[in-house]
């Protein structure tokens, strides 16, 4: 039997100390499910910048607000989701990191790096606030170890 997906909930509150948490959740996420070991670190990387952004820029490091991260585990793909509840801003506005005038500010940045070490990078805003950044990532399914005897039936956490 195959599961569509599994879920873990993440909620911190606004202080940059927790990211050492949710970077070893995520390695732990990435390595059970089979992510070879430069892409756990891209993701652990993306993970931590928008966190690290929802933190800082999203709810400005008021305590009284939390982070919600949500990975979604499918069966070909890991989706990150990372909501703030500070006051929500347009990527667009963000000036081009690459822009010869931009190189040394770092404004957008983390946005950059989050779009080049994941498939897809969504933003939206909360209907109550807040903004939520969605990241996904596929990985390549398992192949049928060579060496299992037909009668042996083994699965990973997602059940490949």
């Amino acid at each position: 039997m195959m599961l569509a997906e599994n879920v873990v909930e993440l909620t911190i509150a606004s202080q940059l100390e927790y990211i050492d948490l949710v970077t070893t959740l995520t390695d732990n996420i990435t390595s059970m499910i089979g992510f070879d070991e430069e892409s756990a670190y891209w993701i652990n990387m993306a993970v931590r910048e928008s966190v690290a952004n929802a933190v800082e820029h999203g709810n400005k490091y008021d305590q009284q607000k939390s982070v919600d991260i949500r990975y979604t585990i499918g069966v070909d793909a890991l989706r990150v989701t990372v909501r703030d509840y500070g006051e929500g801003f347009d990527p667009a506005t963000l000036p081009d990191p690459l822009d010869p005038h931009n190189l040394l500010n770092p404004a957008g940045r983390g946005i950059l790096y989050m779009r080049t070490f994941m498939d897809s990078v969504e933003y939206e805003r909360h209907p109550e606030g807040g903004m939520i950044v969605s990241m996904s990532k596929r990985r390549a399914p398992k192949q049928p170890s060579q060496d299992v005897s037909e009668g042996d039936h083994k699965h990973d956490a997602v059940g490949n």
